[in-house]
Formats: C-alpha cells, structure tokens, sequence
C-alpha cells in the first residue's frame, strides 16, 4: 500500500457516528478562521458547506504512528485541493461558504491555507468544543484526539444533511456539487 495514496488506505465504515446529525440546530460557538475572524456557524444564513478532516502534516513531517493504518485518516491535503478547484461547482449548486474544520490550530492551519492557496478558510475546533456540543465522531492517534472525516451541510444554521464517511477524501467535493444537482432538481 502506498502511504501517499489516500484511496490505497483502509477504508473507513459507516459506524453510525454521525446519525444524529441532520437536522440538528447548530450552537453558538465562535471558531477561528484562517482569514483572521472567528465564525459562528450557527449564524449564517444560505447554504454552506463544512469539510472536516482529521489533520494535516506540513511537508516533510512525518505521519503519527499507525496513521496509514487508520481508515480514512490519510488526504486531508488532496480533500482540501479538491473543494479548492471546485469551488465554482459549489457555487454553481448553492453552496454560499465552504469551510474546512479540524482540531488543529489557527497557526498551523494558516500554513496549509497559504501552502495549499486556499480561497476559504479553515476553521480551527482546537479545544473540541463544538465536537463536544455536537457528538462529532473522533478517534485518537499519537495522543491526540482528531475529527473523523464528515462533510456537513448547513443550512442556516442547522445541519441539513451529513456525508459520512468519506472516501475517498479527493472525490468528496465532486460528491457534494452531484449531491445538489440531484437534491435541488427533486
């Protein structure tokens, strides 16, 4: 297996972890974003959509121990490139913001979105707290506590619909824009 292919990984199980999901009216909670402001998901009107991914490692970083043995751990970077060259699809479809989410730190974020040339922001659940509010699933590796890989849709403010799990990572984007291509013709 190749440590660098996502799509050769283990992939991941619907577990259930994110069943209760839809329809669930998001908490005010403030996070921060890689452009400097903090943002309240719960207070945005229209649609947008949330990719949450586990973490990224800067170039030449290794990987945790056991990383390419977690299901659906490895593409975040090819997750985050393929909402980037699809955002005008998104557009197209609806979708008003797009964020990326991850337990990792504005600053160590802000080096993605710049290396990465993001045109949204990452939003930083540091200390978990809306993981918490809202029972997103994690797991642990290296003693972190990560996000597993779900895609959100928010519709002003409250969860309209979940993709999870997501595999592989890079075809998530495509996935969503075909999702509302499909929902909004129904």
């Amino acid at each position: 297996m190749s440590a660098l292919d996502p799509a050769a990984s283990p992939v991941p199980e619907d577990d259930g972890a994110a069943d209760h999901l839809p329809g669930l009216e998001l908490p005010i909670i403030r996070l921060m974003g890689t452009h400097g402001h903090p943002v309240d998901l719960s207070d945005l009107s229209g649609r947008a959509v949330v990719y949450v991914y586990p973490r990224t490692a800067r170039p030449g970083e290794p990987p945790l121990e056991g990383w390419d043995e977690i299901p659906g751990a490895r593409g975040c970077t090819v997750q985050s490139c393929a909402f980037r060259d699809h955002l005008e699809d998104l557009r197209a479809v609806g979708i008003e913001h797009v964020f990326g989410l991850s337990a990792q730190d504005t600053e160590h974020q802000k080096e993605v979105a710049t290396r990465l040339n993001l045109p949204f922001p990452l939003l930083s659940d540091h200390g978990l707290q809306l993981a918490r509010a809202i029972r997103l699933p994690t797991f642990e590796v290296g003693g972190l506590k990560l996000l597993k890989r779900l895609t959100l849709v928010v519709e002003d403010g409250a969860i309209a619909h979940t993709f999870y799990p997501v595999f592989p990572p890079e075809e998530s984007a495509r996935q969503v824009v075909e999702f509302f291509r499909t929902y909004d013709r129904g």
